[in-house]
Formats: C-alpha cells, sequence, structure tokens
C-alpha cells in the first residue's frame, strides 16, 4: 500500500499528465447533467455525448420528458444500452422532481439517491460537478487506478474505496482528483492494455511491476 507522501507524487504526476481532466459528459445545467449520467451506466461518455445533443434541444425541462409517450422518449435514446429502463427512470425521476423537488435539482447527495436510476456514484458526479461540493465518485476508471497503484485495497468495495480516497485526498482536491483518477483510467492505464512501460508511475505500481515481471521486462529505477 502506498503511504501518504507517495500517494501525494501519485496525485502530482497525474495532475502534470492532465491538466484539464474535466467532466466530459456534456451539459449546460444541473437537470441536464442528471440525464447524462443516468444515462452513462455501461455506456461510454462519447455514445451519451451524441446522444443527448438531439435529446436535450428536445427535452429542456422534467416537464417535457413526461409530455411524450415513454415509447417515444425509448425511441430518442435507443441507441444506448439498457434504453428501456433507462428511459422508465428518467421518467420516474422527472416526476419526483417536479412532486418533491419543485422540477429544480436538490444539491444534497442523500436527497439525490432518492431519485431513481440515480445512485451514490451519481449523486456524487452531480453535487462535485454542478454544484462544487468536493465528493470523489468512484467509477471503473477510479476504482482500478486506486487498486492497481496500491492507494486501496483489492478486495475493497466501492464504497470503501471512496471512503479510502476521501481520507487520504485532501478534501478540496476530491473534485479535481476523480476526474484526473478517470483521465488516467480512460487514457493511460487502460483496463485491458495499460501503458506500463512508459507510465512515470510504473516504480510506485505493483500491478505494474508484476505486469512488467511477467513481460520478461526491467523496472528501471528513477
Amino acid at each position: 500500500m502506498l503511504n501518504l507522501t507517495q500517494i501525494r507524487h501519485c496525485l502530482d504526476v497525474m495532475a502534470e499528465m492532465f491538466p484539464d481532466a474535466h467532466c466530459e459528459l456534456n451539459h449546460k445545467n444541473p437537470f441536464e447533467l442528471v440525464i447524462a449520467v443516468a444515462l452513462s451506466a455501461q455506456c461510454t461518455d462519447a455514445l451519451v455525448n451524441r446522444v443527448t445533443k438531439e435529446l436535450f434541444q428536445k427535452y429542456q425541462t422534467p416537464e417535457d420528458y413526461l409530455a411524450v409517450s415513454l415509447e417515444e422518449l425509448q425511441q430518442d435514446i435507443r441507441s444506448i444500452g439498457l434504453y428501456r429502463n433507462k428511459a422508465k427512470n428518467i421518467r420516474k425521476l422527472c416526476e419526483l422532481l417536479i412532486h418533491e423537488y419543485n422540477g429544480e435539482v436538490p444539491q444534497d447527495r442523500d436527497e439525490l439517491t432518492k431519485l431513481p436510476g440515480v445512485g451514490r456514484k451519481t449523486a456524487n458526479v452531480v453535487v462535485s460537478v454542478a454544484f462544487g461540493i468536493p465528493a470523489i465518485a468512484v467509477d471503473t476508471h477510479v476504482e482500478r487506478v486506486s487498486k492497481r497503484l496500491g492507494i486501496c485495497r483489492w478486495k475493497d468495495s466501492v464504497l470503501e474505496v471512496e471512503k479510502t480516497l476521501m481520507r487520504k485526498v485532501p478534501k478540496e482536491e476530491w473534485g479535481v482528483t476523480h476526474h484526473r483518477l478517470i483521465f488516467f483510467g480512460r487514457y493511460h492505464c487502460k483496463a485491458q492494455s495499460p501503458q506500463c512501460p512508459t507510465c512515470p508511475l510504473l516504480e510506485l505500481c505493483r500491478e505494474g511491476k508484476k505486469r512488467m515481471k511477467a513481460r520478461g521486462e526491467h523496472v528501471s529505477k528513477s
């Protein structure tokens, strides 16, 4: 497991590698972000952005999503995985926003998780990106990178990964660290083909060193 000094080094290197890391889901307001993140489950941000380009022109308020039939909404998001279930959740989410929150997206994470299709990860993304409230959302990239580097344990649950990162990363850096971990995992430390030979964190990475050894390659000391 990495100590705090080593974790600090990892965070600083990621900041140098991805200084402009940000939420890649296109949105203009908190409501659009909630819809986009709900659609992004088990789906790439790039595909979601292609769909929401037209979707957000057609639907701009919770009322708009309820003004059409479920079948029509399903058709509008058909190219996204699990589109039937996601369409149902979006309509239920919109009903709840109208009846319980005056049509406004709540800023409290616990309130957000009451919305259909909104789990803890989604809620953390929304409070952090839309409202600037410190939070770390653990998606597959964040979990993978944290475990490969040894910031967290292999056996840790998603919630344990989140809590560990919250303990080990300064609170004022939670939001930006979330994005940098995602960019690092999405564009460098990929699931199937991590770029270990050129990784500036290889010397600290237990998984990377194991992979290099398996390939018969030497890990040089910097």
